[in-house]
């Protein structure tokens, strides 16, 4: 699954029209919230835990049209849990936003 840097802005600006502050926030936000679910993922110690984190990024992801993200959440929550290979998958879509989050403060500059 490749990440598409444009799919959450577009969401976001659908949401709030063109506000750029406003998406940058929304954008952290959402960044902020998925990196927590993710490292409720790794440090989960059964699969309770594991399930619910799933679920918790899948409906972030949901909310905020990241269908990339959302499918990686999906397959967390359906299949085994503590699939260290669909960790380093999820690990790497959250890094995509954090360089896209880079690159928006630059261009913000």
């Amino acid at each position: 699954m490749a990440y598409d840097p444009g799919a959450l802005d577009k969401t976001l600006a659908a949401a709030v029209g063109d506000d750029p502050a406003l998406i940058v926030e929304l954008r952290s936000a959402f960044f902020q919230s998925a990196r927590r679910q993710v490292s409720a993922l790794h440090n989960a110690v059964n699969d309770q835990q594991w399930q619910v984190a799933a679920w918790r990024l899948k409906g972030l992801a949901a909310s905020f049209g990241v269908v990339d993200l959302m499918a990686l959440a999906n397959e967390a929550a359906e299949g085994v849990p503590f699939d260290q290979a669909l960790l380093q998958r999820i690990d790497k879509s959250l890094a995509g936003f954090s360089s896209a989050d880079a690159e928006s403060e630059k261009g913000g500059e």
